[in-house]
């Protein structure tokens, strides 16, 4: 398949990336600094703070599959990143006739409310005692204004006509990959605290080819 990779040097789209072609794909990798990415992709130079749309529309056009790890690199200075980024992708992919996009957000961000939307569930569904009355409460009060964000970017998403899906991981680690995690459809993992960034990144490789999970929000721990 040819699949376009966002934010292709971070924590998770670099195992995209090194997974992606590992498996055969035709991988265009999306990066601030493409110098840092491997030979045997095609590299393509875009900053998603500040997007050049005809580039981004011609790293898109044509993927079977784009898969977003944008993110801030510090949640708590450059919050707002993700939202004006996913704008641009959507904007591209339209205009690139692209159809498939996945992207990571956060276990968190279920109970975020989306300004001039309906309020949504007080707590996640899958979220046990803990993480309802110490765990959630605490992530939210240090990256509140991270979550707003990621919760106006699921929303431009179900706002859009693309084929979206939604990859909510807990806390990210540096383990190495196990192919061994949880999975649950429009709730987090009961108990799940955290998932290897790679297992994330193979997840959404999989969820590709499971149309099921197209329009869905996907919980993923360890």
């Amino acid at each position: 398949m040819k699949l376009t990779v966002i934010a292709a040097t971070g924590g998770i789209g670099r195992h995209l990336v090194a997974q992606a072609v590992t498996a055969g794909h035709d991988v265009t990798a999306v990066a601030r600094r493409p110098r840092e990415l491997p030979t045997d992709v095609r590299a393509v130079a875009v900053d998603l703070t500040r997007p050049d749309l005809p580039t981004l529309t011609s790293a898109v056009r044509g993927a079977d599959a784009v898969l977003s790890a944008l993110g801030p690199r510090n949640p708590r200075a450059e919050a707002g990143v993700t939202s004006q980024g996913t704008r641009a992708i959507i904007a591209a992919m339209r205009a690139a006739d692209a159809r498939r996009i996945i992207i990571v957000s956060a276990a968190p961000v279920g109970p975020v409310p989306v300004p001039g939307r309906a309020e949504p569930p007080r707590h996640d569904p899958g979220d046990g005692f803990f993480m309802r009355h110490l765990g959630a409460p605490l992530t939210h009060a240090v990256f509140s204004r991270h979550y707003a964000d990621l919760a106006v970017t699921e929303q431009l998403l179900r706002d859009s006509d693309l084929e979206w899906t939604v990859s909510r991981p807990p806390k990210l680690t540096d383990k190495p990959l196990t192919g061994r995690y949880r999975t649950a459809l429009n709730r987090n993992i009961r108990g799940g605290f955290s998932v290897p960034r790679a297992d994330v990144a193979h997840h959404m490789l999989a969820m590709i080819g499971q149309p099921h999970t197209v329009k869905q929000i996907i919980g993923i721990a360890s």
